[in-house]
């Protein structure tokens, strides 16, 4: 089924309220996020020659894939997140054990597959292909901000309802995160200084933004960074300065991922929100993802 309606016809009605879009993104962020820790992402991946002892191998090949045979310089920049020396282990050692383009065509049978298992038969129903639809019009409606929306925003559409949902939820979050760095960069933040000054917030603790590779001497040099700028105090936890930057990223990336959403009237996107309710209880419920992440959702 293909979901192509046209996405420079939007009904949208006027400025969306930044905590729509934030909202919207707590919706979409387990469509998109489940297939990293998927099973049949995994069988997919293995298939491909990628180790599957840990989702790393498959996650970058996976994320980068649609910008080509990317660098690691590139894509630690379009990352951002993960320390430099991380990203040079997996690429671009991913490109040698699949091209770009076969890694995506493995990516959307993966997704085909992930939500086949997670949703058996409602996968293919017509609720699913009007969330594809409405999902696909803000899609299309993301001027790219950065590397990874353009790149997502740039792929063919597949022709599964579920596999387009999931790629316009890619595209929508992907294009989030491009204005999160963008708020980060404003603020003055850099890389690992992002990260400590999150978990100072409380968004989740230390330990889980080990995932993004930086060694305990770069985190205490962020730290004393943050502490120099009186943004954490002397234990680490943030200052009311501190609370109120991370604030301000908030505020500016919720501001940023607005814009897109103007595309549907509010009666739309209260109908997506409900059609999105399958995936994201079957997202959730499988148990796949994990229940403190480094996005903070349910904590900021």
């Amino acid at each position: 089924m293909d979901t192509d309606t046209g996405t420079d016809a939007g009904t949208g009605t006027g400025a969306v309220e930044p905590a729509a879009a934030r909202r919207m993104w707590h919706l979409l962020e387990p469509v998109h996020a489940v297939v990293y820790y998927a099973p049949e992402a995994y069988e997919e991946a293995a298939a491909l020659g990628y180790g599957t002892a840990e989702r790393w191998p498959a996650y970058f090949a996976w994320r980068a894939a649609p910008l080509g045979a990317a660098g690691a310089e590139e894509t630690t920049a379009a990352f951002h997140s993960f320390s430099p020396d991380m990203v040079a282990r997996y690429v671009p050692e991913s490109w040698r054990i699949a091209a770009p383009d076969a890694v995506l065509a493995a990516r959307t049978r993966a997704v085909t597959r992930t939500y086949a298992a997670l949703l058996g038969p409602g996968a293919d129903t017509p609720g699913v292909a009007e969330a594809a639809t409405l999902a696909r019009r803000v899609a299309g409606a993301a001027v790219p901000a950065g590397p990874l929306s353009a790149a997502n925003a740039a792929l063919p559409w597949p022709g599964e309802p579920a596999a387009a949902l999931w790629q316009a939820a890619t595209v929508i979050r992907e294009h989030r995160g491009d204005g999160h760095l963008r708020a980060l960069r404003e603020a003055g933040l850099d890389p690992v200084e992002s990260l400590v000054s999150f978990a100072a917030i409380g968004a989740a603790p230390p330990e889980v933004f080990a995932s993004r590779g930086w060694t305990p001497t770069a985190w205490e040099a962020a730290r004393s960074r943050l502490a120099a700028r009186g943004l954490v105090d002397a234990a680490g936890a943030a200052t009311e300065a501190g609370r109120e930057l991370r604030a301000q990223v908030e505020r500016r990336t919720d501001e940023l991922a607005a814009e897109p959403w103007r595309v549907l009237s509010d009666d739309e996107r209260e109908h997506l929100a409900k059609a999105l309710e399958p995936f994201w209880v079957a997202a959730i419920g499988s148990g796949l993802l994990p229940g403190v992440n480094t996005l903070g959702i349910g904590k900021v």
